[in-house]
Formats: C-alpha cells, sequence, structure tokens
C-alpha cells in the first residue's frame, strides 16, 4: 500500500504535508484519518498507521498477558501513546509534540512507506539508522536468502 522515502518538513505548528502521491489512498481507504504512535523497536521514529490496521495491531497488543514486562511495555509504547490524526484540507496532520520531541524530530523528517503503515524518522535518526544498515555485517540466514 505505502512505499518510498520522502524528505518532509515540519512546520512551527508541527505539520507536516502528506505527500500528495498518498493522499488520495490515505482519503480512500483510511477516511483521512491515521493513528500515530511510537516505533516500539527504533528510537527516532513513530508509526503511522491507517485506522483499520491500527485497530489489528492495538488487539494484538493488548491481548498480550500484561504481566510480563516485555508486554507492558509494547502496550505503553504502542497503544498508550497513540493518537487519531487527521489530514487538514490542505493535506496536512498535526504530529503531537510529545511525540516530536521524545524522538527528536524538529524541522526536517523523513516519511518511509512501509507497507502497511509509514514510519516518520528525525532526519537524524533516519541517517544513522540507514548508516549503520549499510555497514552492518551481521545479516540473517533468512535475509540472505532473499533475492534482491
Amino acid at each position: 500500500m505505502f512505499q518510498g522515502e520522502t524528505a518532509i518538513t515540519i512546520d512551527d505548528k508541527g505539520r507536516l504535508a502528506v505527500p500528495t502521491a498518498y493522499r488520495d489512498l490515505v482519503a480512500r481507504e483510511c477516511g483521512n484519518r491515521l493513528v500515530i504512535t511510537y516505533n516500539p523497536f527504533e528510537s527516532g521514529s513513530l508509526y503511522l498507521y491507517p485506522q483499520a490496521v491500527w485497530e489489528r495491531v492495538r488487539d494484538q497488543v493488548n491481548a498480550l498477558p500484561k504481566a510480563k514486562k516485555v508486554n507492558r511495555s509494547m502496550q505503553l509504547k504502542l497503544v498508550g501513546a497513540a493518537a487519531f490524526v487527521e489530514l487538514d484540507g490542505n493535506g496536512r496532520i498535526s504530529i503531537p509534540a510529545s511525540h516530536r520531541a521524545a524522538v527528536g524530530i524538529e524541522k526536517k523528517a523523513v516519511l518511509l512507506g512501509m507497507g502497511d503503515k509509514f514510519e516518520l524518522w528525525s532526519e537524524q535518526a533516519h541517517h544513522a539508522q540507514i548508516r549503520q544498515t549499510i555497514s552492518d555485517e551481521d545479516l540473517s540466514e533468512e535475509l540472505l536468502d532473499l533475492q534482491l
């Protein structure tokens, strides 16, 4: 559904313009609503889910036993921090200040289409992640079998 990398500018009010290539898809498939929450696996980024995808993820995460610390952490980062955002008439969404501050997103960011969701990275964290991935020699056996 979503793919590609787009450099994004966050305005002074904490808004970003959803790339025009995605606006019709977000309107049609998501009713102009997305859910924004923390990426529980990597610092420096946020997840933006279409509402239907989000509801499945939320239900799976909430079904995990709350007595396990790792599950509770996942529930706090994903479900507890989730916020609905809606495209305005100019195709922009407001990123909550608390979310921006927590992952270090200021003026420059990178929006990645990741299939069923977007990832919004601070520009600095995205560049660091790319450098790490490129230099990372610890590839799993599953990745070695891919025909890229």
